[in-house]
């Protein structure tokens, strides 16, 4: 299969990730992909054949397409998020292969935080694990769009379809209280090759696409005229040459939404209002801009502006607030405590800021809030309460992934500490049992 350029130009992209647990197949699943779709160099068919023979496999072992780091190969897991690039005639793709190993769930974040869609991964021996619902609830915590269900190794429990369905039942089920609902159940061998680029000829039983065609076909993207405005300032730009004197603009890229000529507009935080005079993109003037385009934007009024303010939608925006509750995915091996200072960088803002309560802990095998918890590990989903030193124009998580999201940092070292998300975790969930009665869950 070969892709022209002309033919790149008009397909759309697919963010995606996949997860699973280790030994589920993830880096075959994705190393069949890349193959059968044709998107593998001769020269690393052939690196991988002759390792392969070296190790007396008869067949090439494509997981090692996938696993790149040489302590991948010796532990035989994926340890770091590994980011690949491919395109069919349909569609181009972006997918973030992340690690099995609970370990380094914490680099699910960092690879779902983008994505469009989710593969997760289940053995067909073992139906759900522990993994499977961390991802699960991982991927809706992070509000990705569609998940996909990958039931692999089909060919070892004899391509039965009521274990599909056994599998498949529980999974949707699992997802729906988590607030997933758009989840779509795919049999498959990575071994083998059957539904994940070609259909299966051994269970005819199955009447749905392929992983393949469903990557290239699931609609991406939304409408940006739906959404409300954001334009994060990144850069205040004042040439004082003579050709332009008075030449002020603000440079970022529109994180959601849509900015005509003539739009009245809120400057946040400091709660100016005034309307949009001229919008510059490539060099020139344009009438209209919409996420995610780079462009610069002048104002009718001379209002105080700076790196880090939001220049928002009239109208729609949310007020600036100081306290900031969350949930966060802590990604540090040091742990993050009550009454820790941290830096919050959300957008292109960086405030200081203090922790100043845990409210609960997740327990992502059952959903249940933990109340009580004085730090949060590595790998565990909170819900903290932040009092900044600025204000901050958070819109809810659940609104705007782009502008409801910031990372907690140590002010020390500069590492991130942890992923956060403003507002509640999931759509739905369930109470723990010392939680009864409490609000937030519904």
């Amino acid at each position: 299969m070969t892709t022209t350029t002309e033919q790149l130009s008009a397909t759309t992209l697919l963010r995606f990730a996949t997860a699973g647990s280790v030994d589920d197949g993830k880096s075959t699943l994705v190393g069949r992909l890349l193959h059968d779709s044709k998107s593998v160099l001769t020269d690393q068919l052939e690196a991988v054949v002759r390792v392969s023979a070296g190790r007396g496999q008869e067949a090439p072992d494509l997981a090692l397409l996938t696993d790149g780091l040489r302590a991948e190969r010796e532990q035989g897991i994926t340890i770091d998020v590994a980011h690949r690039y491919f395109a069919t005639a349909r569609r181009r793709f972006i997918l973030a292969d992340t690690p099995g190993h609970v370990q380094y769930t914490r680099n699910m974040v960092t690879g779902a935080s983008t994505a469009d869609l989710a593969v997760v991964l289940v053995d067909a021996r073992n139906g759900m694990v522990e993994q499977t619902r961390r991802h699960t609830a991982v991927a809706a915590l992070l509000r990705v769009p569609h998940v996909v269900l990958a039931v692999n190794k089909m060919d070892l429990v004899g391509y039965q379809e009521r274990v599909f369905a056994r599998i498949a039942e529980e999974f949707t089920a699992y997802a729906a209280s988590l607030g997933v609902e758009n989840v779509v159940a795919i049999p498959l061998s990575a071994l083998a090759g059957d539904n994940v680029v070609e259909p299966s000829t051994r269970m005819d039983w199955y009447g749905g696409r392929t992983l393949l065609e469903h990557l290239e076909t699931v609609p991406v993207g939304s409408d940006p005229r739906a959404e409300h405005a954001r334009f994060p300032v990144q850069y205040v730009i004042r040439p004082r040459t003579a050709e332009r004197p008075d030449y002020r603009g603000y440079a970022g890229q529109i994180a959601s939404g849509v900015l005509r000529v003539g739009d009245p507009v809120t400057v946040l935080s400091s709660g100016r209002t005034t309307s949009v005079a001229a919008i510059d993109a490539l060099g020139r003037q344009t009438d209209v801009a919409w996420a995610p385009q780079s462009v610069t934007v002048r104002l009718t009024d001379d209002v105080d502006i700076s790196r880090g303010d939001m220049i928002a939608a009239g109208g729609t925006a949310g007020a600036p607030t100081k306290d900031v509750a969350a949930s966060v995915c802590h990604l540090n091996e040091r742990p993050l405590h009550i009454g820790d200072k941290v830096l919050v960088k959300h957008t292109t803002r960086t405030v200081r800021a203090v922790v100043q309560d845990i409210a609960y802990r997740i327990d992502i095998s059952t959903l249940e809030r933990r109340p009580g918890a004085q730090e949060l590990q590595v790998n565990d989903i909170g819900h903290v309460v932040l009092r900044t030193a600025e204000p901050l124009a958070l819109d809810p998580y659940a609104d705007n992934r782009r502008t409801g999201s910031f990372l907690l940092i140590d002010p020390d070292d500069g590492t991130t500490l942890a992923a956060g998300m403003a507002g509640e975790p999931f759509v739905t969930a369930r109470r723990g049992p010392g939680t009864a009665g409490e609000e937030g869950w519904t």
